[in-house]
């Protein structure tokens, strides 16, 4: 329970100032951590994603930055992504999941030392590539359980010319929508939530990543981004070298 909560508070505060990079670390606290199975822990991040991107958008100046066309083109079209990843999930091992799991994490955390890509100038045929980088993002989201802030983010800034503010802002809708049907696709594991757990970690999310949200603009983002990349490397290697031991034994 007090790991949740930790947790928790991870992962609001990248999600309130970032909009992406925190629920990276939801399902490996659940497995590692709380000791939950991979089948419980995705469902059960999912709500935590959702819960910690409704709190980072509730602020006045986050919702006015949102572009509801493309924040819902993206969301939608990440839907049959997210029931097919959820679909190809159930399918593989544990110890198969949690390694690509571990590469994923590595993905993640160069991005966020990368930083936020500039915002580029929109060009032609901007729905068609909004819908292809949603329906990636979906998978992601099934497959592992993830929000996806790391790809929406930097997908919004260099296609369509956002801002990074506006990118999170759209990102944060975004993560809601992919969260909510990769729930939906996973509801066979609904009745093996811990209750608990859920609750603990996913309020301690959502009202962090309130808090955070009203600090964004107050704190060094370069600071915090790297701060965050290198807990998201140190949990990947962990995990990594504990999947090839399953995989070994």
């Amino acid at each position: 329970m007090l790991l949740a909560i930790v947790f928790g508070v991870v992962i609001g505060l990248s999600t309130g100032l970032l909009g992406a990079g925190g629920s990276i670390l939801a399902v490996p606290a659940l497995v590692y951590g709380v000791g939950q199975p991979l089948s419980t822990a995705v469902p059960t991040a999912l709500v935590v994603v959702a819960a910690s991107a409704i709190g980072g958008l509730c602020s006045r100046s986050r919702l006015r930055l949102v572009q509801w066309p493309v924040a819902l083109i993206f969301g939608i079209a990440g839907i049959p992504g997210t029931i097919g990843g959820a679909a190809l999930g159930r399918s593989l091992p544990q110890d198969w999941l949690m390694l690509g799991f571990a590469a994923l994490m590595v993905v993640v955390a160069s991005r966020m030392f990368r930083g936020n890509d500039r915002a580029g100038a929109p060009d032609g045929d901007l729905v068609p590539k909004t819908a292809a980088a949603g329906a990636g993002v979906g998978v992601l989201t099934g497959l592992f359980g993830v929000g996806g802030g790391f790809v929406i983010v930097p997908a919004l800034t260099l296609l369509l010319g956002l801002t990074a503010q506006q990118a999170i802002a759209n990102s944060m809708v975004v993560i809601t929508i992919n969260s909510i049907s990769g729930l939906i696709a996973h509801s066979g594991a609904v009745a093996q939530l811990d209750l608990a757990v859920l609750v603990a970690f996913a309020g301690t999310a959502m009202l962090v990543s309130i808090a955070a949200a009203r600090l964004a603009g107050r704190l060094p983002a370069n600071t915090v981004r790297r701060a965050f990349a290198w807990a998201v490397l140190a949990i990947a290697a962990g995990v990594g070298i504990s999947s090839v031991i399953g995989l070994a034994a």
